[in-house]
């Protein structure tokens, strides 16, 4: 008996279970991504680029692809697909585990002024002129241009559309992770003297909070989505152990 896994995907807890599982005889595995990145690092199993059309579409793909298992273990703040997984398994009625990494948690040093959004934190810059480490991806760095007296140095994977730069910003395009010594020479570099960052968790981008605070700098932190009610595991290792159960489950249920 073959499972069926459908991975959302597009963070390194979805790459590293999806090799996991990859490996297995008895799984075949398809990682779905939404196509924001031209060219996507290679997955284990099968990969799928582009959206389902919404939780209908979703709910669709999964019944036609006989799916026994949908595993969302998009980025924190894919509100839209999180809510779209749990309407797709309410409607079709598959199982779906969530995985998503700890938020990160203040220490002593750091200063954090945590607000609930991009248009909060832009507000947050205040009418004084400051340099600016954007650190926040490029699909919503067009809400800045409207506080246009800041410097802004963006840092992206891929080009920002230059209509959504605000006028006086340098772009940077790399991909991580970063180490704290890096994050610390970019911001004496570009002379920033505040942070904004997504509240991502993990270690591949903390070392710019790291970095923060080594340089005494604050860092408005955007905080998480409203959770979508659906339970949650935090590691790679336990949503195996999550899944072997239900795996268990369900050998036992076609058997008999």
């Amino acid at each position: 008996m073959t499972i069926q896994i459908l991975i959302l995907g597009g963070t390194g807890e979805a790459r590293r279970l999806a090799e996991s599982l990859a490996g297995r005889g008895d799984v075949r595995v398809v990682t779905s991504l939404a196509g924001r990145t031209s060219a996507p690092q290679a997955l284990a199993g099968e990969m799928r680029i582009g959206g389902f059309g919404g939780p209908d579409g979703l709910a669709r793909y999964l019944q036609s692809e006989g799916i026994d298992l949908l595993i969302d273990a998009t980025h924190p703040f894919a509100a839209r697909m999180a809510r779209n997984a749990a309407q797709a398994v309410a409607e079709t009625g598959i199982a779906l585990i969530t995985l998503m990494r700890p938020a990160w948690q203040p220490v002593a040093g750091d200063d954090w002024r945590i607000v609930a959004g991009m248009a909060e934190a832009a507000r947050m810059l205040g009418d004084r002129p400051r340099r600016v480490f954007l650190a926040i991806g490029r699909q919503e760095v067009g809400i800045f241009a409207g506080a246009p007296q800041h410097h802004y140095v963006v840092r992206s994977v891929e080009s920002v559309e230059p209509g959504h730069m605000p006028p006086d910003a340098a772009c940077i395009l790399a991909r991580g992770p970063f180490s704290e010594g890096d994050e610390i020479a970019l911001l004496r570099q570009h002379r920033c003297d505040i942070v904004i960052a997504k509240n991502s968790g993990g270690g591949a981008t903390y070392a710019k909070i790291a970095a923060a605070r080594a340089l005494g700098l604050p860092v408005i932190m955007i905080d998480r989505p409203k959770p979508t009610g659906v339970a949650t595991v935090a590691s790679v290792e336990e949503a195996t152990r999550l899944i072997d159960r239900h795996f268990s489950g369900l050998s036992e249920k076609r058997g008999a």
